[in-house]
């Protein structure tokens, strides 16, 4: 669900709906998480069980891209149910922040953390937030994540810009992004803007090819998520699957990764509080994950 407006957003109860849906549905059964694992294949992280691109790959990159220390802070920006962000906080040995825009997902998230940490559960906490307003002090993460979660952003610049003051000196961003082969990536501008330099950017051959396995099969077994889903939940997954399946052939996956200068001068902190402008061409990628996370 990408909304592409620079006005002031609804109010988060009202734009969540859609993804609190998705999430109720989904812990109802098993049947999401069997199509994922069936596209994924041997790089399907059951653990993590994550509704995104999240395979074992994008996990050791992650984690390798962050390099961040133990008992140092992480955030998972646009966590939904919290896998992926519990996973690197086990692996890592940080605490961990987690927010997202679904109340039902922050739940979900909530009730895994002793899955993943036992009596250091207290470590994560997880809470209703956007991207735009992560509710975060200045400089308090020393890395974040956000997988497949931007495209979700009312102004997509106003995030980078968020995420970037929250961001200590020294600190590191992961996203995922997608964009059409060919196209010239229009993030650079929002990058400088947010005081954050790019440092990495490696490729995902395999994730548009994961992505149309995964949209055939959800497009296959239409009647079954129907039945199992309840017909809201489904006919969102396969609208989504039936208008991106025939782009995804031209779909470019990356993971980005951006760092704030470890001796960033004090005014660069001010950038998170500009008024965001307008959207500009190019902003939205031609092709993006829709379903939340």
């Amino acid at each position: 669900m990408n909304t592409t407006s620079s006005t002031t957003p609804a109010p988060v109860q009202g734009r969540s709906a859609q993804y609190d849906a998705f999430h109720a549905a989904r812990a109802r059964t098993n049947l999401v998480t069997s199509l994922y694992a069936q596209a994924m294949g041997e790089d399907y992280p059951v653990e993590v069980a994550a509704s995104s691109s999240c395979d074992w790959p994008l996990l050791g990159l992650l984690a390798a891209r962050l390099r961040m220390r133990p008992s140092q802070l992480l955030v998972d920006a646009g966590c939904g149910a919290g896998g992926i962000g519990l996973w690197l906080a086990r692996a890592l040995a940080v605490r961990l922040d987690g927010f997202d825009l679904s109340p039902v997902a922050i739940a979900q998230a909530t009730g895994r953390r002793a899955h993943f940490l036992g009596q250091a559960a207290n470590r994560a906490v997880f809470r209703v937030a956007e991207l735009e307003n992560t509710g975060l002090a200045d400089g308090a993460a020393h890395g974040i994540v956000c997988v497949d979660a931007l495209g979700g952003a009312t102004d997509r610049a106003a995030a980078l810009r968020e995420l970037g003051r929250v961001l200590t000196p020294g600190g590191r961003l992961v996203v995922t992004r997608a964009l059409r082969q060919g196209a010239e990536p229009a993030w650079h501008e929002q990058v400088a803007a947010a005081g954050l330099t790019q440092e990495h950017l490696d490729e995902r051959p395999g994730e548009a090819a994961m992505w149309a396995r995964l949209y055939q099969l959800w497009i296959t077994h239409a009647d079954q998520l129907r039945h199992e889903l309840g017909e809201a939940p489904a006919e969102n997954m396969l609208s989504e699957a039936h208008r991106m399946l025939p782009q995804i052939r031209g779909r470019r996956a990356v993971l980005l990764t951006f760092r704030r200068s470890p001796d960033a001068p004090a005014e660069v902190w001010s950038a998170g509080r500009i008024a965001a402008p307008g959207r500009h061409p190019g902003d939205r990628p031609a092709s993006s994950k829709e379903t939340p996370q």
